[in-house]
């Protein structure tokens, strides 16, 4: 179980740099902006790593 699950705010720029680096495949595009499947997600924080906007946090 993660301790956490993240979120990919409005604040996307939709550069997709995060989407490959996920191991859980859980980051896809979406209609604007990236989207995490909370359901797939373990919190590996690799995403939060390569993002240039700082734009991936937890989720609440």
């Amino acid at each position: 179980m993660a301790d956490h699950v993240n979120v990919i705010t409005d604040e996307c720029i939709a550069c997709g740099a995060c989407e490959p680096e996920c191991p859980e495949g859980a980051i896809s595009e979406g209609d604007e902006i990236f989207v995490i499947d909370p359901d797939l997600c373990t919190g590996c924080d690799d995403c939060v790593a390569v993002c240039p906007v700082d734009c991936i946090v937890p989720r609440e």
